[in-house]
């Protein structure tokens, strides 16, 4: 595809073979956060000069401050991707980059993209009073124009929550989700593929569960999820619920096969630490575990450690599946050419409790690897180690004082393997205004967690 051929067209790529072909990303956005950390400054959007041929390469180069205090900026999307591809009319300039505690909404210009603007900031009492929902968490843009997140609470932060739409002009449109489903009872990520009628989403638990920490107990008592729902997408209601069961405590991220027309996928458990795959053989949605990651006994644990799978991610020719293990410290790389019978082609440790990476490119570090972000082009992994502020105070205290890391990992995509970029290390440890944490990540260009083919 030519640039001029992009230029007719909307946002993103009409494919994501077309998507791989696009130039090197030269900028990286990341959320930065001083909640939970014992400093009394707002959350901030940190730009990230990653061009290797750059004098700043490797550093955060501007700061984009929100107006409060206590937001924790977590996961965010864009107005528009690849799902609006046939659409002149639309351009991903905005960002939607919700406070998970707040449970705000900050709409932010990246018309100038080492630069970004706050545009619109929509209260959590507006959100509330229209939607009696709470705690946003993933941003996705739809092919009609409108703006989906996941809400993670009611009103008052108990399940299961719902779905919020924003319009083209960052207003509330109200609920996607019709009635509040009685088999979903907590909510966390989604997908959605048109071509087979389907949304995908999956469970955390509820804010009132989740904002104070973690809690063995709370596992016992059901308080957190076990389920993924299958969603018929005009319709808006659930079709079909599974209960993962013991192989699906905690499933967090969802990621479907970016080639529209299959309907593979994949969700990774974090606290039963295995990747469940998906797909409809015979007209009917089947879940099987294809990967488990054993846990581990850890002098002074009060049970088997488990790696905690908290991120994972699919390169765009669907060959290539990432996810951290958050406890443990490593990152892993599989083959995924059979989805049915992955095959581990890479594994590099970077943090984690097992002690088996203490430091990286001369860093002492604290924390294991946690959000990820892979280039197009499937050759460079990114990754942070903030989970969640009060699980990070739990897990890794020193987190707080330390900051986090983000690094860059290089993966082979002809044979497998992974790497350690020895010149990339971005240090928020050493932000002026004190050590921070870094979470998600996304290029100004889009990214194989954001942009969705139809």
């Amino acid at each position: 595809m030519t640039s001029s051929d992009h230029a007719c067209c909307g946002p993103g790529y009409a494919t994501p073979q077309a998507a791989m072909q696009a130039d090197r990303e030269k900028l990286l956005y990341s959320i930065a956060l001083y909640t939970g950390t014992g400093i009394q400054q707002p959350d901030y959007l940190a730009t990230i000069d990653v061009d290797p041929a750059s004098p700043t390469y490797s550093q955060v180069i501007h700061r984009l401050e929100m107006p409060y205090i206590g937001d924790e900026l977590h996961h965010f999307g864009w107005n528009a991707c690849s799902s609006c591809h046939d659409d002149p009319t639309r351009s991903r300039r905005f960002l939607v980059i919700p406070g998970i505690r707040s449970s705000r909404l900050y709409i932010v210009d990246v018309g100038e993209a080492k630069a970004p603007k706050i545009h619109k900031v929509i209260d959590p009492e507006e959100i509330k009073a229209k939607t009696n929902l709470t705690a946003p968490h993933t941003v996705h843009c739809l092919a009609d124009g409108q703006i989906m997140i996941s809400m993670l609470g009611d009103g008052a932060g108990n399940g299961p929550g719902g779905f919020l739409l924003l319009d083209e002009n960052f207003d509330i449109a109200g609920r996607w989700d019709r009635e509040p489903n009685s088999a979903m009872k907590y909510n966390y990520d989604f997908w959605y593929q048109p071509r087979h009628n389907v949304m995908v989403s999956s469970e955390w638990g509820a804010p009132k569960t989740f904002y104070p920490g973690f809690d063995l107990n709370d596992v016992t008592a059901g308080n957190y999820g076990q389920q993924v729902h299958f969603w018929d997408w005009e319709k808006r209601e659930i079709l079909q619920s599974i209960d993962l069961g013991e192989d699906g405590l905690i499933p967090l991220e969802i990621r479907f096969h970016h080639n529209p027309e299959s309907t593979h996928g994949f969700v990774g458990a974090a606290l039963s630490s295995n990747i469940i795959h998906w797909h409809k053989p015979n007209g009917h949605w089947q879940v099987e575990k294809i990967i488990d990651v054993p846990a581990v006994d850890l002098e002074g644990f009060p049970v088997p450690l488990p790696s905690l799978i908290t991120d994972l991610l699919i390169s765009l020719d669907d060959r290539w599946l990432y996810f951290s293990n958050w406890l443990h410290g490593d990152l892993r790389q599989y083959d995924i050419t059979d989805p049915q019978h992955p095959k581990l082609t890479g594994q590099v440790y970077v943090g984690g409790l097992l002690g088996k990476a203490t430091e990286v490119n001369g860093h002492k570090i604290s924390g294991g690897p946690q959000m990820l972000q892979l280039s197009l082009d499937g050759k460079r992994l990114y990754v942070t180690n903030s989970l969640f502020s009060t699980w990070d105070n739990q897990f890794y205290p020193d987190m707080a004082q330390s900051g986090s890391y983000m690094l860059q990992i290089n993966c082979d995509t002809e044979n497998g393997g992974l790497s350690v970029n020895p010149d990339f290390f971005v240090d928020f440890g050493a932000e002026p205004k004190g050590a921070a944490r870094a979470h998600e990540m996304r290029y100004p260009g889009g990214d194989c967690t954001s942009d969705i083919w139809v």
